[in-house]
């Protein structure tokens, strides 16, 4: 790992916490509206058709559409999923909050400290104005702001992840992904990228199936990016 230049980060779930912002919103628009509902609940389900979503851009089912796009469509079935009626404005309420989501608390130390030793950059699935907004709000500093818009399509497509090396002006060995997720991480070393894993427990909130064990095949493991700059070489 030594030869490595710059660093990547997986941003929804590696860098910043979706679940808790996401499911205050939507108690308080509950309590609001004197509308019972279950943020959590609302959170999870809205979450996990992130990716279906992404596959039909993937497969070309559908042409390219952004992170707002999906979500408001995914948001729509969720809804009716959980037999809750919201108005628009608070559809868009909900929409807008993905791009202020909070930072872990090891997030911004961590990435100062990398800063000072490698290039840094976002490698999201999210459209590069919600990346912008999001490090701004969260006071994340990068280098570079790299998104799967960059390629047209969604990670783990090779493409993505060799935009960037292009980019850098990089061979892919020489930058390195980091993130929570397998499959993030698998589509990245297929690319020939070096793959770091930091572990992400609460990501899905209490008792929800966060990342806790890292994949066998990644270049270093560590618990968060604090400790992620203290294993890799200076």
């Amino acid at each position: 790992m030594s030869n490595v230049q710059a660093l990547v980060f997986d941003v929804f779930g590696t860098l910043v916490d979706w679940y808790s912002p996401i499911t205050r919103l939507a108690e308080r628009i509950g309590a609001e509206r004197a509308v019972p509902i279950d943020g959590g609940r609302l959170a999870r389900a809205w979450r996990s058709r992130y990716r279906p979503a992404m596959d039909t851009v993937r497969s070309g089912a559908r042409p390219w559409c952004n992170f707002d796009e999906l979500h408001r469509g995914t948001l729509a079935e969720v809804l009716a999923e959980m037999n809750l009626a919201l108005a628009e404005p608070d559809r868009d309420r909900l929409v807008a909050e993905w791009h202020r989501l909070d930072p872990w608390p090891d997030t911004v130390p961590g990435l100062a400290t990398l800063g000072t030793r490698f290039i840094t950059g976002t490698m999201s699935n999210g459209h590069v104005r919600m990346l912008v907004d999001l490090a701004r709000h969260g006071g994340m500093r990068f280098d570079v702001i790299f998104s799967a818009e960059l390629a047209g399509t969604y990670k783990p497509d090779p493409s993505v992840y060799l935009t960037a090396a292009r980019l850098l002006e990089l061979p892919p060995e020489q930058v390195m992904l980091v993130a929570c997720h397998e499959s993030d991480l698998a589509g990245a070393a297929a690319a020939g990228l070096r793959t770091a894993y930091v572990s992400r427990p609460a990501e899905w909130g209490p008792g929800g199936a966060g990342s806790r064990s890292a994949p066998a095949a990644v270049d270093v493991a560590a618990a968060d990016l604090i400790d992620l700059a203290g294993r890799l070489p200076a």
